[in-house]
């Protein structure tokens, strides 16, 4: 009997706990305090264009060059800032410049491809900015070949008989 009574009071306790957790949220009409109503933050007028969006390295060699570059223009009105640039994967590093681009000025982001992963290549760079189109992603693709792997022994040739003796 002890151990209904004390099954039934966890579960009433559960219970309370879980309702509880429902609530107003800050959108419903209700005043929620000065914390919980939002100022609008003006627009920037910075505004990043990108020469490409796509660089395709066609098909390299395994090992070979797997860097490229994006050249950009700030055409807005205010200094660019890039706060980051990321590689969809480890394979693909991202270097943005860390200064800010003055308007009408340009700048230059490099990206380096890891070419020792043979196969397809479709990855993505995405580049966060205060500039007012937003968040932008670049798209890098190709091919890496495999290089042929050389032996590390040579094949032995087939006997042609017995060694011949000399007198």
């Amino acid at each position: 009997m002890k151990k209904i009574i004390l099954t039934l009071g966890l579960i009433a306790t559960f219970s309370m706990v879980s309702f509880a957790q429902d609530g107003h949220s800050a959108g419903d009409g209700h005043n929620h305090g000065a914390a919980a109503t939002a100022t609008e933050t003006p627009a920037s007028l910075a505004d990043i264009k990108f020469d490409k969006a796509v660089h395709d390295y066609g098909t390299i060699k395994q090992g070979g060059n797997g860097e490229c570059e994006f050249k950009f223009i700030n055409n807005g009105k205010e200094p660019l800032v890039i706060t980051n640039c990321q590689g969809s994967c480890g394979c693909t590093v991202p270097t943005c410049p860390k200064e800010p681009i003055l308007p009408g000025k340009s700048g230059v982001m490099k990206v380096k491809y890891d070419t020792q992963r043979v196969g397809p290549i479709y990855k993505t760079v995405t580049v966060n900015s205060n500039a007012k189109s937003g968040t932008v992603t670049l798209q890098i693709k190709g091919t890496v070949d495999a290089v042929p792997v050389e032996p590390a022994f040579p094949e032995n040739k087939p006997s042609q008989g017995a060694p011949v003796e000399k007198k």
